[in-house]
């Protein structure tokens, strides 16, 4: 059957075999559901995954969970353990969605070494491992695959608010997906990265709060996106999916802006 006869075929991930670390998180969550009900088998990275193993098995999906700290250094060792578990319970890997990270807001005379490094090692150095660790079995397997990364539209535009470390490391994010991409371009493997702008998560719940700071924040952050809103989680799911599938084979490299227009103008 052609995909003109069926072109919800291009979005199929029935059976494939999903890494979603930060399975915890508002996007984390949000991608291993979309992943479940769309038929995905799925291995869950956080420091806390039983709520979303549970909510991703009613879904109808085989789920598989690794309990660990992401807040903290990653090592290669635990990203390789992360894989394994999934060739272990699997038999392969063929999607990895990285959406573990954290913010520290300081101004840049205020902020000490160690504060910067953290947001590095949670933002990138984890992104880059599981790249390294994931990127081996997709290779080996020969098959292809399927690299999701999260990036951000602070890692295209700087902002005026103590953003040094964040834009940082999501400014290196945007250059391991589009070195990736050519690294591993004729090898079936895609890498790309979802930009969101603010998002309703529980990190930034106080901004859909009716505050006056939130008020502020909200009249300065809207004024510049098309939409003229902040955006929800969901927003994020059908790129998700998109660079999950098949439908993406002939996107690598590129930085997909779920912004609302923000970064356009």
């Amino acid at each position: 059957m052609s995909i003109y006869e069926n072109p919800g075929s291009l979005f199929d991930v029935h059976d494939k075999v999903a890494i979603v670390v930060g399975a915890s998180g508002a996007l984390g969550r949000m991608a291993a559901k979309i992943l479940a009900g769309a038929g995905a088998k799925l291995v869950l990275a956080a420091d806390e995954t039983e709520n979303v193993k549970n909510e991703c098995s009613k879904l109808g999906a085989e789920v598989a969970q690794i309990t660990t700290d992401l807040s903290e250094p990653h090592t290669q060792k635990l990203s390789d353990s992360i894989v394994n578990k999934a060739v272990d319970q699997f038999g392969s890997v063929d999607i990895l969605v990285v959406a573990s990270g954290i913010n520290d807001v300081a101004k840049i005379v205020e902020m000490e070494p160690e504060r910067f490094q953290q947001v590095m090692d949670v933002n990138l150095m984890i992104s880059w491992l599981m790249c390294q660790s994931a990127g081996k079995q997709m290779l080996k397997q020969g098959t292809g695959g399927k690299i999701i990364l999260v990036s951000s539209a602070r890692g295209t535009l700087g902002a005026p608010s103590g953003y040094t470390a964040y834009c940082a490391s999501k400014f290196a994010i945007n250059g391991i997906t589009k070195a990736l991409g050519c690294e591993w371009g004729q090898e079936g493997i895609t890498v790309n990265a979802i930009a969101p702008i603010v998002f309703k998560s529980p990190v930034t719940a106080w901004m859909f709060e009716d505050t006056e700071e939130a008020r502020k924040v909200n009249e300065r952050v809207i004024a510049r996106i098309p939409k003229g809103r902040l955006g929800e989680v969901e927003d994020l799911a059908g790129p998700l999916l998109f660079l999950a599938s098949k439908a993406s084979d002939f996107y690598t490299g590129q930085i997909l802006h779920a912004d609302g227009g923000y970064t356009s103008g």
